[in-house]
């Protein structure tokens, strides 16, 4: 072990002489990734002996963080609590960022007797690549992959007491909405973080989608594999059949390369899309559903509730048709909502879209 870490802290030293002191990237070998965000420091004017002063940002500034970030962190504070359960006693904690490098919330070991560590385990915190050069953080953010960080391969002298594993947090709509890091101070290198990053990265997603409003979840994967985990594909959608969101992996699957507000399950699979609710409602354990690629992936469906589509659902309230009725509630909601059109999507479980459409043909 000794022997591995001197040669790893040697190598380091080699590639970053190379690199940063001698300005000669071919004489050093290091990750493609970890290069580019040397040179954008370098680009940026900056040098590896300047200090580093750990600042924070305005009041203002982390008021607007706190509450565009609120979502991320209440989707990421079990997960987090599990996560320090998980490292035990290594030395290292963890750190949950905006999508600028803003921290919005620590948990875990934080030794606030050492300096080094203080400095970063602060809320509002600017740990962004232009504040602090290349960490884990910002590779992440840059990369949207996850990365592994150690010492020497920090951008600036006075972060190489790093050691951090980071990985990008994707929101319902498929946007890089944050990242979480898990750093120590002078610890022991301890790869095997990267995965677990990731896989904790996946839960915050996948809890993130699953506590927003939603008519129905399809919990998606291959044939072959049961659904059930953090591995699954997860797509959520309104009663009318429109897209809310889904996380990366049902993305992946689904070939959704972009989020339109309109996207509808019918865009997305080769059978009617009421089919996915009559699933729910016979609480079936998962039935095969076909993609316009032709391929086939095994859905599991859930409808809290038991919401049922407006399609599929043919009831009368009072002597009003069913979408008269809809219409006046969706109008009660936006009135409650003070005009606020997104709030009032939100409390009843639809689009956006579905509210404006609904709205829109009322009037003809």
């Amino acid at each position: 072990m000794g022997s591995h870490h001197s040669d790893r802290l040697s190598a380091i030293a080699l590639a970053r002489q190379a690199w940063l002191g001698q300005r000669n990237p071919g004489a050093a070998s290091v990750p493609a990734w970890l290069g580019r965000s040397w040179n954008r420091c370098l680009d940026m004017g900056l040098s590896p002996e300047q200090t580093v002063g750990f600042d924070a940002v305005s009041k203002a500034q982390m008021r607007r963080v706190q509450d565009a970030s609120q979502p991320l962190v209440q989707a990421a504070r079990p997960v987090l609590d599990e996560l320090v359960r998980a490292m035990g006693n290594i030395g290292y904690f963890a750190i949950l960022t905006d999508a600028q490098g803003v921290v919005v919330d620590v948990h875990g070991p934080v030794d606030t007797s050492d300096r080094r560590a203080q400095v970063i385990a602060r809320i509002g915190v600017d740990l962004s690549e232009r504040a602090i050069g290349t960490s884990a953080i910002s590779a992440a953010l840059s990369e949207l992959q996850p990365v592994w960080l150690h010492r020497g391969e920090h951008f600036f002298n006075d972060t190489s007491v790093y050691s951090c594993a980071g990985a990008p947090v994707f929101g319902p709509h498929g946007e890089c909405a944050g990242m979480l890091d898990l750093t120590g101070v002078d610890v022991v290198e301890r790869p095997a973080l990267k995965h677990l990053v990731r896989r904790s990265a996946r839960s915050i997603e996948n809890r993130w989608l699953l506590q927003a409003p939603h008519a129905l979840l399809l919990r998606l994967n291959w044939p072959g594999n049961v659904p059930g985990d953090d591995s699954d594909g997860l797509l959520t959608l309104d009663t009318d059949g429109y897209v809310l969101g889904a996380n990366p992996t049902a993305r992946q699957m689904l070939a959704m390369d972009g989020y339109a507000e309109n996207m509808h399950a019918s865009d997305l699979f080769a059978m009617p899309w009421e089919n996915l609710f009559d699933s729910a409602h016979r609480n079936q354990a998962g039935t095969e559903v076909p993609m316009w690629s032709g391929l086939r992936l095994l859905a599991q469906t859930h409808a809290p509730g038991h919401a049922r589509s407006t399609a599929s659902t043919r009831v009368e309230s009072g002597g009003k048709a069913l979408r008269d009725v809809e219409t006046e509630l969706i109008r009660q909601a936006v009135s409650q909502a003070k005009g606020n059109v997104a709030e009032a999507a939100r409390a009843l479980g639809i689009s956006r879209a579905t509210v404006y459409r609904k709205l829109g043909s009322s009037r003809h």
